[in-house]
C-alpha cells in the first residue's frame, strides 16, 4: 500500500510526535513491511531498514548497501551502510533532531499485535535520547480504517455466513431427525464446500462443536477428535471468511443451536447472560459514536464483562469480549479487551471489530458473535443478533 505521507504528518502533528519511525528485519515488523510497500517477494529483505517519517520535511531512510534500492519506491533520502560503524553512526544521524517517536512497540508487549520491534532495536534507539511511544493509533488509522469498497466486502461476506450458518443448521436437525451419524468434522467439511460456492476464503476452518467441546473456544475438529452430533446437545458454530477480491476484509459470526425441542435452563441462561453482554458492548459503542466521544477498547471490554460477573459467570470467562476486523480476521485496529491485555486504544471511525462475549463450562459453552463497523456519528451492527439458543427440532 501507499504511504500517505501528508496525512501521517497531519497525525503525527496532531500527536505531539517527532516522528515514525519504521524498522524491519527479516519480515520481522509485517506492519512495517506493508506501510512502506517493501515486496519481500520482489526483494531480499535480509538486512536492517530503518524509515523514519518525520513532523514535517522530508522522510529519511537507512539501508544497507547491498538492498539500498529496496526502499526506492519512497520519498526522501537515504543513508547507506554496511559496516556495523556505519550502521551506529547512520542510526544517530537518522535520529538528530528528534526526541519523540512512535514505533511498533507495546509496553510490557500489552498488545502483541502491536509489539514488532526487538528489545535490543528499542535499546538503540533510546541510547541516542530518543522516546518510544506506541504506534498503534497510528497504525490503526492507516491500516485499520476501512475504505467504501472494504465495508461493502464485509457487507457481503457476511451475508454470505449466515447463509452457510442456516445451512449447517439445516444439516445437523435433518441429520438428527432421521438418525443418521453426522459428526462434528463431517459438518464442517460441508461448510468448507459452501465457503467456495459462496466465493469466501478463510485461514481456517469453521469451528463446530458440540457438547463439551463447545466449551473450548478454538476447538477444531478433526476426524480423530470429532463427536457425532447427536439429540439435545449444544451445537455451537463459529464462522469467519472474506471474499476473494483484493483489499476485502472479513466477517465473523459465532452462533448456538440445540438439537433438541427445548433448550436446557443452564443453557438458556448461560447464553442469556452472553446475549445481555453483547448488547452492553453495542449500546455503549453506539452511544460514544452519536456524542462523538472518545471511547478506548477496554472499557468496552470492560462494560461488557460487568454483566457475565454479576450473572455469576465470572470464572467461566476465557476471553476477551471482541477483536479487530480487517483483512486478516483478527486485524490491526483496537480490541475490546481489558481482559487479556488492556488495550488503551480507540475505537477510530472507519474500523470494524466483532462483538463476542462467552461463558465456557465443562460441558457446554456458549458464545453469540456480531460484527460492529464504527462510523462518524453511528455504529452499525452488520448483521443480525442471535438472542436465544435455536432449538433447531422444534
Amino acid at each position: 500500500m501507499g504511504l500517505d505521507l501528508p496525512a501521517i504528518q497531519r497525525a503525527l502533528r496532531e500527536s505531539g510526535l517527532d516522528g515514525w519511525l519504521l524498522y524491519d528485519f527479516h519480515g520481522s515488523n509485517p506492519i512495517a513491511t506493508r506501510l512502506s510497500g517493501v515486496d519481500r517477494g520482489a526483494h531480499l529483505t535480509t538486512r536492517r531498514w530503518y524509515y523514519l517519517i518525520p513532523r514535517d520535511g522530508e522522510p529519511r531512510a537507512l539501508v544497507h548497501a547491498i538492498e539500498r534500492h529496496n526502499l526506492d519506491p519512497l520519498p526522501g533520502r537515504k543513508i547507506v551502510y554496511s559496516r556495523r560503524e556505519q550502521l551506529e553512526a547512520g542510526l544517530t544521524e537518522l535520529l538528530t533532531g528528534v526526541t519523540r517517536v512512535a514505533m511498533e512497540y507495546s509496553p510490557e508487549c500489552a498488545i502483541p499485535y502491536v509489539s514488532r520491534v526487538d528489545a535490543g532495536t528499542a535499546e538503540a534507539v533510546k541510547a541516542r535520547g530518543v522516546e518510544i511511544v506506541s504506534s498503534g493509533d497510528l497504525v490503526q488509522a492507516f491500516e485499520a480504517v476501512w475504505t467504501a469498497a472494504q465495508l461493502e466486502s464485509h457487507r457481503v461476506a457476511s451475508q454470505a455466513l449466515y447463509r452457510i450458518k442456516d445451512k449447517a443448521f439445516a444439516a445437523a436437525a435433518a441429520a438428527v431427525r432421521a438418525g443418521t451419524p453426522l459428526t462434528e468434522y463431517e459438518l464442517q467439511q460441508q461448510m468448507v464446500t459452501w465457503f467456495a460456492e459462496e466465493g469466501l476464503v478463510s485461514d481456517s476452518a469453521p469451528v463446530v462443536a458440540v457438547g463439551p467441546h463447545a466449551g473450548d473456544p478454538h476447538y477444531l475438529p478433526t476426524q480423530a477428535s470429532a463427536s457425532v452430533i447427536g439429540p439435545d446437545q449444544l451445537l455451537l458454530l463459529d464462522l469467519w471468511g472474506k471474499l476473494t477480491r483484493t483489499g476485502a476484509v472479513f466477517a465473523d459470526i459465532t452462533w448456538v443451536g440445540f438439537t433438541g425441542r427445548v433448550v436446557p435452563a443452564p443453557m438458556a441462561n448461560a447464553f442469556d447472560a452472553a446475549a445481555r453482554a453483547r448488547d452492553t458492548a453495542v449500546n455503549l459503542v453506539q452511544a460514544a459514536a452519536r456524542d462523538g466521544r472518545e471511547l478506548r477498547g477496554w472499557e468496552v471490554d470492560r462494560a461488557a464483562r460487568a454483566v457475565l460477573v454479576e450473572a455469576g459467570f465470572e470464572a467461566q470467562v476465557l476471553h476477551r469480549t471482541g477483536h479487530s476486523l480487517g483483512e486478516s480476521v483478527h486485524g490491526n485496529g483496537a480490541h475490546l479487551d481489558d481482559f487479556e491485555t488492556h488495550d488503551e486504544r480507540r475505537l477510530l471511525p472507519g474500523t470494524g471489530f466483532t462483538v463476542e462475549p462467552g461463558v465456557y463450562l465443562p460441558d457446554f459453552g456458549v458464545r453469540t458473535e456480531i460484527n460492529v463497523y464504527r462510523a462518524d456519528r453511528e455504529a452499525l451492527v452488520t448483521g443480525p443478533c442471535q438472542n436465544a439458543i435455536v432449538p433447531l427440532l422444534s
